[in-house]
């Protein structure tokens, strides 16, 4: 059964698009702390919302003590990158040591409330540091990198071209392929559902999403300087976009499962943060490993 006709682009929808879009070009340019400040207001509306929809299921998350957590977490990562002390040395540790720190202090939290928490208060408040805290903090690695090797074609080219400001913009743009593609492509030709959990996504259009990313990828890598940059960008592109889809889709399960057709109302015409952030979510963390760990062994030799 094909899914039911979108309806058409509102105007306020429009507009808060490309003020989010301008925004988002104008703090990944500047980089630094700047990014990683608005990083930290994103994610934290997000979490806000993580937590209404599970609040909605009767479930009693260690909110406020997850919220500091994953500001610590940012922060830390900002420092370990070398922003105020090159190199990152013991600051390095310290980011690394967040994240399961953090999960201790909140189960011990929740055991010093007067109703002890249940399984599902400590898995909430857990997978919200995860989600909302440890994957978005590799946009924040992802920004701050510098090895000339990853983009050599931009060496020598100065501010902002760096390294880490073209990876994490060639890796907005691919989540952006990514959501054009699959709108285009599954209004047009759509006719077979993805998921039961989000009948307005078909087949049709996540294909046509990946194809949209993987082009995207293969400019990216030429423009880049990588050896076989059209091949390593396509896969690239391809992963990011199924990675997306991902990213997607879980924020759809969540909303399904709590009953709401959005988990917020901070974007005229688009709904909640996590609306608009989820493909964003599961990608950076895909991007950095593939980038410093796979990367420079294919451009090897």
């Amino acid at each position: 059964m094909p899914p039911a006709p979108r309806t058409a682009t509102s105007l306020s929808r429009l507009l808060s698009g490309w003020l989010a879009g301008g925004f988002g070009l104008v703090v990944v340019g500047l980089g630094g702390w700047w990014f990683t400040v608005a990083v930290g207001v994103i994610v934290h509306l997000g979490l806000l919302e993580f937590f209404r929809m599970a609040q909605f299921k009767g479930i009693r998350p260690a909110a406020k003590t997850t919220l500091v957590a994953v500001q610590l977490l940012l922060v830390s990562t900002q420092v370990a990158a070398g922003s105020l002390w090159p190199g990152g040395g013991m600051a390095g540790d310290v980011a690394a040591a967040v994240l399961p720190a953090s999960g201790a202090v909140i189960c011990g939290w929740l055991l010093l409330q007067p109703v002890t928490g249940t399984i599902a208060d400590i898995a909430a408040s857990v997978f919200g540091l995860f989600y909302l805290g440890f994957l978005p903090s590799h946009w924040i690695k992802l920004r701050d990198l510098t090895d000339p090797a990853l983009a050599p074609a931009l060496d020598g080219l100065g501010w902002p071209w760096s390294p880490g400001m073209a990876l994490t913009l060639l890796a907005c743009l691919m989540i952006v392929a990514t959501d054009i593609g699959s709108y285009v492509i599954g209004r047009r030709l759509g006719r077979h559902v993805l998921s039961p959990i989000s009948p307005g996504k078909t087949v049709e259009g996540a294909l046509g999403g990946v194809l949209c990313a993987l082009l995207v990828g293969a400019v990216g890598g030429v423009l880049l300087g990588w050896r076989w940059g059209w091949l390593i960008g396509a896969v690239l592109g391809a992963v990011v976009s199924l990675f997306a889809l991902v990213g997607d889709l879980t924020e759809s399960m969540m909303k399904r499962d709590a009953g709401l057709k959005d988990s917020g109302d901070a974007i005229p015409g688009h709904g909640g943060i996590l609306d608009r952030i989820d493909s964003y979510l599961f990608v950076p963390a895909v991007v950095y490993s593939l980038v410093t760990l796979v990367l420079p062994l294919l451009q090897r030799g």
